[in-house]
């Protein structure tokens, strides 16, 4: 009897990429002429990713910096999760965060969407934040990562542990 196969699917953000591609859009922000008078400035505070600047179109500017610096660094904008900007005193701020993990939601919709267009065969569990799918053919699972990647979530996922 042939063992099952399974790989899991994860949501995760290299954090060291994050954080150069953080400092990359600081660097960029600090010498770009147009941003010069403006208070442009990004920065982490604390988990959180806060951009201040003194009018709503330049904090806009700064954030559109930062998303350009994470997709060089090959980390996905379905993981940068971002608000409006809002006034706060004499500066408008923009706080995000990046989105580690799938939440309950969207591990339901990924295992529908396996359940209902995947192989025959293949089983999903949710675990955590992560789902583990498995089963007894090497070429459905194949078939699954294949599915997923066409599909438009609004997760960025990763698949790992393929054995």
């Amino acid at each position: 009897m042939a063992s099952d196969s399974s790989f899991d699917i994860v949501s995760k953000v290299d954090r060291q990429e994050a954080d150069n591609a953080l400092n990359q859009a600081a660097k960029e922000v600090a010498s770009r002429y147009d941003f010069r008078g403006t208070g442009a400035s990004i920065e982490w505070s604390g988990e959180k990713i806060l951009i201040k600047a003194n009018a709503e179109e330049r904090a806009k500017a700064v954030l559109d910096v930062f998303q350009t610096k994470l997709v060089k660094r090959g980390i996905s904008l379905k993981s940068l999760d971002h608000g409006e900007p809002y006034p706060s005193g004499k500066e408008f701020r923009i706080e995000g965060s990046l989105k580690e993990g799938i939440d309950k939601e969207n591990a339901k919709k990924i295992s529908k969407i396996i359940r209902d267009e995947g192989p025959k065969g293949v089983k999903a569990q949710i675990q955590g934040d992560e789902l583990r799918v498995s089963s007894k053919q090497r070429d459905d699972l194949q078939a699954v990562i294949a599915l997923l990647k066409g599909k438009d979530l609004e997760v960025d996922l990763q698949f790992v542990n393929y054995r």
